[in-house]
Parts: C-alpha cells; structure tokens; sequence
C-alpha cells in the first residue's frame, strides 16, 4: 500500500465527500472510522487521483475482500466520479465506459451526495 501524495491528501481533507462512507453516508465514529479506500489498482499501483480515492467506513472496508457486491458498488461509485478523459485513460484492457454503463444498469445514475450538492460542493 502506498501512501497518498500530502498535495493529494490535503485536498481530500478540504473535500466534503470524504467526511461521509461513500456506501452508507454514515460519518466516522469510534470504533468505525471513516478510512480512505484506493479503489482502482492501474499497472499494478495505486491510482492517486481523488475519483479513484474513496471514503470507507472501517466495517466495510475490513468486509471488501471477496464482497463482489461491494465491489460492484464501489466501481459504480468510482467510475461515475469520474471524468470521460479519467476513464478514457485507464480503459486499456477493460472499456471502463461499457462498464459504467453496466454498473449503472444495476444500481441506477449514481448522484453525490444531496446536502453537498445543495451546497454547491458538486456541479
């Protein structure tokens, strides 16, 4: 595991999206913090660019391995946090827009969160 850029990580910090569980929307608490999840793995590292960056409460993040389901839904996350050019570039061996599409057929147009959107976080 690599760390994250300290450019990188600040601008995470200052980011609403990371204070919230990506899949619950639950803050982080005692015992079930709010852990950053690198969730796209490109030519055996770590992509360091925040759509690939995702906050996980700790339950889930311990449950990830071999959670499909979860997986899935992280993918959906991910790749719809993502710019066409972000998906363009790491659609090498897999068309990541299909997939998206795929993701979206499954689980609906992903939407970020309501409160940070009223407030003007997301465009």
């Amino acid at each position: 595991m690599t760390a994250i850029p300290k450019k990188v990580r600040a601008g995470l910090a200052e980011d609403p999206f990371y204070r919230r569980c990506c899949v619950s929307g639950d803050a982080s608490v005692r015992g079930d913090r709010i852990e950053w999840h690198h969730n796209l793995i490109y030519a055996g590292k770590q992509v360091q660019e925040p759509f690939a960056i995702l906050p996980l409460k700790k339950s889930l993040h311990d449950r990830l391995k071999g959670d499909k389901d979860l997986q899935a839904q992280l993918d959906w996350i991910m790749w719809n946090r993502a710019t066409d050019d972000q998906i363009e570039r790491y659609s090498k061996a897999k068309n990541y827009t299909l997939y998206r599409a795929t993701l979206n057929g499954m689980f609906g147009k992903w939407v970020p969160d309501l409160e940070a959107k009223i407030l003007g976080y997301y465009v």
